[in-house]
């Protein structure tokens, strides 16, 4: 079972990028979740993918000289989900559709990837780390990153860019 959680059901078994399949799959479950009316969805599945993710993780590695295979997406899921959530608990508290506020799943997801692949400053330290929690961690910290600059930026547009319009 710790398997199956630690690959999304397999989603990291998808080549090539099994990370950027993992964050895509997390955007469309989050995507779909809003849209049929259930955003609060999200920030749960940020909890359940952390707390089932530093579970499976060392379970999975436990064996293994590799302690960050690129098939475990379980940190993708949880940390993608963490950037959605500054999107869609904001858009859920407005009443508004999340497929109406384009690129509001689009740029946290591009973001997250961004900051998941860069790993700047805390996402680094992290990484560095070697273990099980440093997986998880990394993918927590771009989660956290690229909400806050997803804020940032619909700050920018909505506040600068749209009363030019």
């Amino acid at each position: 079972m710790e398997r199956q959680i630690a690959t999304f059901f397999g989603v990291g078994l998808l080549r090539p990028a099994p990370g950027t399949w993992g964050s895509a799959a997390a955007v469309a479950l989050a995507v779909f979740a809003c849209e049929l009316g259930a955003s609060l969805l999200v920030p749960v599945g940020v909890v359940l993918a952390t707390l089932l993710g530093f579970w499976a993780v060392p379970r999975v590695t436990a064996a293994s000289a590799d302690k960050d295979p690129s098939e475990i997406v379980i940190d993708e899921v949880a940390g993608q989900w963490l950037a959605m959530c500054f999107t869609v608990i904001p858009l859920w508290r407005h009443g508004v559709s999340i497929l109406d506020a384009w690129p509001g799943f689009v740029a946290p997801f591009l973001l997250f990837r961004l900051f998941d692949i860069w790993k700047p400053w805390l996402v680094g330290r992290a990484d560095r780390r070697g273990d099980a929690a440093g997986v998880m961690l990394d993918d927590l910290w771009a989660g956290l990153f690229a909400g806050v600059v997803s804020v940032i930026l619909a700050g920018l547009y909505h506040g600068l860019l749209e009363p030019m319009l």
